[in-house]
C-alpha cells in the first residue's frame, strides 16, 4: 500500500497473532466524501485537526483474548500517529467483519458511498482515550435504528 504515513503493527508470540495497518487521514475531509447525512461534528473536527488514522485492515487470529489483542494493535497505531480517532469503512454486507469490529469497541456512525463505486460502506470509528470517547457519545447509529451498543 503506497500512502503517505502508511504504518503496520504486527503482534506475535511464537507465531503471527494479528496485525493492523493503515494511514493518516488527510485533514481536508476527503476521507468522508460520500457520507450519507451529516458527518458528526466531533468526527469532522478531529479530521480537520489531523487526528484521525484510517485502518485499512485489522486481522486477529481467533482466540479467547482477541478483543484485547485487537484493542492493543489499534491503540499502538493511533498512539504512534498521535491520532485520537481511528476510522474504517466496511462493506455493509460483511456482517462478520462489522460484528467483530463492534465487539472490539468500534462505533458505527453511518453509511458512506464513494461517488465512483457501487458498494455502500458502514463508517466506523474507534476513539483513543476517555476524552475522545466522551466527545463521540450519542453520535452512534446502528442499522435499523438499534442505537448505541446494539447490533
Amino acid at each position: 500500500m503506497r500512502r503517505p504515513g502508511f504504518a503496520m503493527v504486527i503482534a506475535e508470540t511464537d507465531s503471527l497473532m494479528g496485525c493492523a495497518f493503515g494511514f493518516p487521514v488527510r485533514g481536508d475531509g476527503s476521507w468522508w466524501i460520500g457520507f450519507e447525512g451529516i458527518l458528526p461534528r466531533s468526527v469532522g473536527q478531529l479530521t480537520m485537526s489531523g487526528n484521525v488514522f484510517a485502518f485499512a485492515d485489522i486481522l486477529v487470529r481467533p482466540h479467547p483474548q482477541d478483543w484485547e489483542l485487537a484493542r492493543r494493535v489499534q491503540e499502538r497505531l493511533l498512539t504512534d500517529h498521535q491520532a485520537s480517532l481511528g476510522a474504517t469503512l466496511v462493506d455493509r454486507a460483511d456482517g462478520q467483519a462489522l460484528a467483530a469490529l463492534r465487539s472490539w469497541g468500534w462505533l458505527d456512525i453511518g453509511e458512506l458511498r464513494r461517488p465512483t463505486g457501487a458498494t455502500t460502506f458502514r463508517a466506523l470509528v474507534v476513539p483513543l482515550g476517555e476524552r475522545t470517547t466522551a466527545r463521540l457519545e450519542g453520535l452512534v447509529t446502528m442499522p435499523g435504528g438499534g442505537g448505541p451498543g446494539g447490533a
